[in-house]
């Protein structure tokens, strides 16, 4: 379960036996919800929020903080997916500390 990022107590992550479309899991005060990326010529079009079966969904309030965190950093999430689930690399959390 590579960790990519931390951001003010979100933790954004990927299982590692992960599937498309690109997506991220993102936790936070217990709680967790998924993010996908939907690309469309080599852009993001569209972030699609979803429960995680079994999981108590983030409050709206921190969706829109991981949305918002998503659409900043979405080439490097692009990135961090690729190495991991393509080119089958290790990847390295980035504790991000500066606010959006």
């Amino acid at each position: 379960m590579p960790k990519i990022f931390e951001y003010f107590g979100f933790i954004f992550y990927f299982y590692s036996n992960e599937h498309e479309p690109i997506h991220v899991h993102v936790l936070h005060g217990g709680k967790e919800s998924v993010f996908d990326l939907i690309m469309m010529n080599g852009e993001l079009a569209e972030i699609n929020a979803r429960e995680k079966h079994g999981a108590d969904p983030l409050l709206e309030k921190d969706k829109r903080t991981a949305e918002e965190f998503i659409r900043k950093y979405y080439k490097n999430i692009i990135d961090k997916w690729v190495k991991f689930f393509v080119l089958k690399q290790r990847i390295r959390c980035t504790n991000i500390r500066k606010r959006l």
